[in-house]
């Protein structure tokens, strides 16, 4: 292996192997639980494993906090997000470097961060789908992909590991996720829940895989004979090693009753190639030897894995390529510029009737209202780091606009979601000041929507109702009153959604003069936001998910079948279709070349000419879905294959080329088999997907080309 060459699995495994040996079966045994003792006399520091860095490197003190997952993936753009990534792994690898100089090796300290969350968005209940990438599978694939990429670098050491979690058919209700079977079909299976962790493992080399709390088809996912040995170790031949999620293997016994002790639980998850366990039931593990339920090879084997890991950090090398990063990298100038960019593409704009850029000299007062104008918490989303600067919403609307003689005024409203703002006052304690600044204002910027206390993850959000999930897709509290009596004023609103997830107006949307979708957009969201607002950028991001006009139309939340879920399977009109987004701008699309297909084919090329016939500057997203005209196994509707973020500037043209695999032409039968037992498929390409609803918003059709297989 030369200098600068990746260390492989083998080699980082036959290293690991070497100083395994030399330990005795306690001390291996005690490496299994994700806080690892030192081994003295062997120089192995003490190593806490568990780490987080979802859009940012979390929990750990300061650090640059990117906007949350799903506003990420509202960027279709792979490349920044690879950007992204790397720089979590710089900022990890800073603090990293100081904390083990003074000794701090405590929990989230690590080298060894469990993201991306990588699961399947398809219920827009879900408390935790803001941790993800959306609804679909491909997108979910591309910018899983990329992001493990950036976070382990290409150097001769990983410069963090990735893991991709939860392992697998894991998306609520998470009330019930220690206890519930997901029942899934192969065909959803294949088709739906395992693509994207797939693709990490193939493509982009995950060093990790993290199981979930549910049963799949009744077995545990964190002990499942057909997930982790079947499909990731052999099907796959994944290589990494398998963490447990916190506290999952005591799940086995406590509520999904598959085993009735400890040891036993323990011995099942071992066995089935779980190596490592967040929580504490491996402790037990040398007793489970002890009753025969566990072998010595057992023990072995998954201490190899963890310290193979350990090798491919370089964490046993005083000239690993990162031990160099300084402080200084963390939490920099440039860093936090690509948070606000970030910020910025992630923005949707589902509505604009014209209002929108604002134009500040025909401005004399704006009015800021709501629950979410002034909240440092609906920035950050969960698994946050900590900023060394936030710019709420009402902050960055006053940095905007202060020097030009503009009033802001400003009221909350009402609470985010209790009836009233201050304990001893009256219901509706805001409303009437929230109608006077309507009343006195040129324009209002209404901030609703909701954040990380009342949508997350079970025993996280406070949510006690939904146990972090949401019981509709209604706004909080007394928020829809607020709407309904600002608008009400006369004055044009324009409203801007907070949330990690799909919301309803209720039938408002249409009295809105503009709405946009910040999500939780970051430390910079207040300053993104201002900026979208008086044009000094155009919108651009596009929905990963679908906004339902009800929950009434959505199969059983338990159901995990993707029939009626998704764009790719619904049957009704959406409020707001997946890959949907507006722009201060026009476009026209033409001179659509799609390459001919022959029956060995690997990829189709795709180009096509975009203009921008607008009087804006913008950057727009090129997406290509294919629809199979002939298969029984086809999905409903159609699928994203493709997509590419452009600049153009206003009167440019360019041509984009875009590469769709040969999966995208596959479908997967009732086996969980992707076949290819179709010759004819139909293509669409624009700035949408070809549903009627995307067209009447967006004004713009995608091109068509008919392909046939030859």
């Amino acid at each position: 292996m030369r200098n600068n060459e990746r260390i492989t699995h083998e080699c980082a495994l036959e290293k690991a192997k070497e100083l395994v040996a030399k330990m005795t079966l306690q001390e291996r045994a005690e490496q299994l639980t994700y806080k690892a003792p030192a081994i003295k006399h062997l120089n192995i520091p003490r190593y806490n494993w568990w780490n987080e860095g979802l859009h940012g490197v979390a929990r750990a003190g300061t650090a640059t906090v990117f906007p949350q997952a799903i506003g990420l993936a509202a960027m279709f753009d792979d490349e920044l997000l690879k950007e992204i990534a790397k720089i979590i792994a710089t900022e990890g690898r800073a603090k990293y470097n100081e904390n083990s100089k003074k000794g701090d090796r405590d929990i989230y300290k690590g080298l060894t961060y469990w993201s991306p969350n990588i699961n399947i968005f398809r219920d827009p209940r879900w408390g935790r789908g803001h941790e993800t990438y959306g609804e679909d599978p491909y997108l979910t694939s591309r910018l899983g992909v990329a992001f493990v990429k950036g976070l382990q670098g290409d150097g001769k050491y990983l410069k963090i590991a990735a893991c991709a979690k939860h392992f697998a058919v894991h998306s609520g209700p998470e009330g019930l996720r220690h206890e519930f079977n997901a029942v899934v079909s192969k065909k959803d299976l294949f088709e739906t829940y395992l693509p994207a962790f797939e693709a990490c493992i193939k493509e982009a080399d995950v060093e990790a895989v993290m199981g979930a709390y549910n049963r799949t088809n009744d077995e545990p996912c964190c002990g499942s004979k057909l997930l982790l040995k079947d499909i990731l170790r052999g099907k796959w031949q994944f290589k990494g090693h398998v963490v447990s999620d916190c506290w999952a293997i005591a799940d086995f016994h406590l509520y999904h009753k598959v085993t009735s002790t400890a040891t036993e639980s323990a011995a099942l998850a071992i066995k089935n190639g779980c190596d490592l366990n967040c929580g504490n039931v491996y402790l037990q593990m040398l007793l489970a030897y002890k009753e025969g339920l566990v072998s010595e090879e057992d023990i072995t084997t998954a201490a190899e894995r963890l310290m193979a890991t350990r090798v491919r950090f370089g964490m046993f090398d005083e000239e690993c390529e990162y031990n160099k990063i300084s402080y200084e990298m963390n939490d920099s100038k440039e860093h936090n510029e690509i948070s606000l960019i970030a910020s910025r593409k992630s923005i949707v704009m589902l509505k604009n009737n014209g209002v929108l850029p604002l134009n500040k000299s025909k401005l004399k007062s704006i009015g800021v209202i709501g629950p979410n104008s002034n909240s440092e918490l609906m920035l950050k989303g969960n698994y946050f780091g900590t900023a060394s600067k936030y710019t709420t919403i009402l902050e960055g609307i006053h940095e905007a606009v202060d020097s030009d003689d503009i009033r802001v005024f400003y009221s909350e409203g009402c609470h985010l979601y209790k009836d009233r703002v201050s304990d001893l006052a009256e219901a509706d304690d805001r409303m009437a000041e929230a109608v006077t600044v309507a009343e006195h204002s040129d324009v209002v910027i209404l901030c609703l929507g909701l954040d990380s206390s009342i949508e997350g993850e079970q025993g996280d959000a406070s949510n006690s109702d939904g146990a972090g999930d949401k019981l509709n897709l209604n706004l909080p509290g007394r928020q829809q009153e607020l709407l309904e009596k600002v608008i009400a004023t006369g004055k044009p609103v324009i409203v801007v959604l907070g949330a990690g997830s799909a919301l309803t107006l209720q039938g408002q949307e249409e009295n809105c003069a503009a709405i946009l979708d910040v999500w939780y957009p970051g430390s910079h969201g207040g300053r993104a936001l201002a900026d979208i607002l008086f044009g000094k950028c155009s919108p651009s991001g596009k929905l990963p998910v679908t906004f339902y006009k009800t929950i009434e139309e959505l199969p059983e939340f338990t159901d995990y079948s993707m029939k009626g879920r998704t764009y790719r399977y619904m049957k009704n009109e959406s409020l707001y279709p997946f890959g949907y987004g507006l722009t201060y701008s026009s476009v026209e699309l033409s001179d659509l070349v799609v390459s001919n297909i022959h029956k060995n084919f690997d990829s189709v090329n795709v180009s096509l000419k975009i203009s921008n016939t607008g009087n804006f500057d913008i950057e727009e997203v090129v997406q290509c879905y294919v629809k199979d005209l002939e298969s029984q196994f086809a999905v409903d509707n159609y699928s994203l294959s493709g997509f590419k973020r452009v600049e153009l500037k206003k009167g440019e043209s360019k041509t984009v080329s875009i590469k769709i695999d040969k999966k995208s032409f596959e479908a997967v039968n009732d086996k969980g088999e992707r076949i290819l037992d179709s010759k004819k498929f139909k293509l669409f390409v624009g700035i949408s997907q070809p549903d009627s609803r995307s067209i009447r918003l967006i004004g713009i059709t995608p091109l068509e080309a008919d392909i046939e297989v030859v």
